[in-house]
């Protein structure tokens, strides 16, 4: 019995699968108004589920939407893109205060502030400097924190002292806000010691006679060992430590000098920490199939292999399988920090992907680099070896380079 001769019709007809189905190629990495729209829908999915706008005082997730909202409305850029986004019209329309505490949080002009200097009405304030500007900001925003509030922060300040003293952690003169002003720092601002929390940043356009430029900018919340908090702009926070701050070190480098110690001294009751492992996906998506020296970056307690077994099923391996580039047993380490540390290293060339995982949700991997593994490989030995400290990567020539 001969067979029925198919037609083009016929077999894009029969195309189940949607295999010949032409498809765009998409980035891998969004464009910066899809992020700040992606943002803004974060906001939109809380008042959805909560019937309210976010606050703060109920918790860190809660606090950093409420902020991220400041942020947008502070922005006519911002509020522009945003516009066909906000469906709870939350941009554009004055909110009424509820209570006396958002009274005081709207005060933008510090009129409440029982410690702000009285001025002359004949002072002429409506054109200041930069500087004049970031240092308002920074007066203004203060507010004190409940001894409650305080308590786990006054602890954090004490260690932070005791570690200054000993000499654990050295004072640095503050350079470049972009580079120098990360959450989770501490910092000497007019002589206090002062710890930024959270920082809600992105890319602003701002002009000046040079024309437009994209910069950083966003609220923060800055926690200071006098018992007070701050909300004040990023730009701000980073003029005044400028003009009169220090940047306290991390400890990191102690902590890499230990590393290279333990890592160097094998004895009988040595302890196996785990293992840093190098993934290379074997994804069939296209977004991610195509970008060149793709690695995963991670460390495991358990064998490597056990670890990767379901991997197709989970979002921090892309949802696919994987193959082991190479692994590295360690011992005597924080293996936790050794990864944190190479992270830190490849920073500027952490994959920036959004994927949803089995219940749905999107979740953003953070340990893929887009970097070369012979490149992955040396970092991992001058880690061991404690060279690092005197090496940066340099992601357009694609190779280490001394400091």
């Amino acid at each position: 019995m001969s067979k029925k001769k198919l037609s083009i019709e016929d077999i894009f007809d029969d195309d189940d699968l949607g295999i010949l189905e032409s498809k765009s190629s998409k980035p891998a990495v969004k464009s910066e108004d899809q992020r700040l729209i992606d943002s803004f829908e974060e906001i939109n999915s809380f008042i959805d589920s909560s019937g309210k706008e976010p606050e703060q005082g109920n918790g860190i997730t809660e606090m950093r939407l409420q902020l991220r909202l400041q942020g947008f409305r502070s922005s006519d850029h911002k509020k522009e893109i945003l516009k066909p986004y906000d469906k709870h019209n939350l941009l554009f329309q004055k909110q009424t205060p509820k209570s006396v505490t958002d009274i005081f949080n709207d005060d933008e002009l510090d009129i409440l502030n029982p410690d702000a200097e009285a001025e002359s009405i004949f002072d002429f304030k409506h054109t200041p400097k930069n500087l004049d500007r970031a240092e308002s900001d920074f007066v203004a925003q203060r507010k004190p924190l409940t001894d409650q509030e305080f308590e786990p922060y006054q602890k954090l300040f004490k260690q932070v002292h005791k570690e200054i003293k000993s000499g654990k952690r050295i004072l640095k003169e503050f350079k470049k806000a972009d580079k120098n002003l990360k959450e989770g720092h501490f910092y000497i601002l007019d002589g206090m010691l002062c710890y930024l929390e959270m920082a809600d940043i992105s890319l602003v356009e701002m002009g000046d006679k040079s024309g437009k430029r994209l910069r950083k900018d966003g609220r923060t919340r800055t926690i200071f060992d006098n018992g007070t908090y701050s909300n004040m702009l990023f730009r701000s926070l980073g003029k005044v430590l400028i003009k009169n701050g220090r940047v306290v070190s991390e400890t990191d480098e102690a902590a890499e000098n230990q590393l290279s110690a333990n890592a160097t001294q094998v004895e009988a009751d040595d302890i196996e920490s785990g293992w840093i492992y190098i993934l290379r996906s074997k994804s069939n998506n296209p977004e991610i199939a195509s970008i060149k020296n793709l690695h995963k970056i991670g460390f495991s307690t358990v064998d490597v292999k056990r670890r990767i077994v379901k991997a197709a099923n989970q979002s921090t391996y892309l949802n696919a399988d994987v193959e082991i580039v190479a692994t590295f047993k360690c011992l005597n380490l924080n293996t936790q920090k050794f990864e944190n540390l190479i992270h830190r290293f490849f920073k500027d060339v952490q994959l920036q992907i959004d994927i949803l995982n089995q219940g749905n949700q999107r979740v953003s991997p953070r340990e893929w680099f887009v970097v070369p593994f012979p490149i992955i490989e040396r970092v991992v030995e001058l880690f061991i070896s404690g060279e690092i400290v005197n090496y940066r990567y340099d992601v357009e020539n694609e190779g280490i380079i001394k400091v």
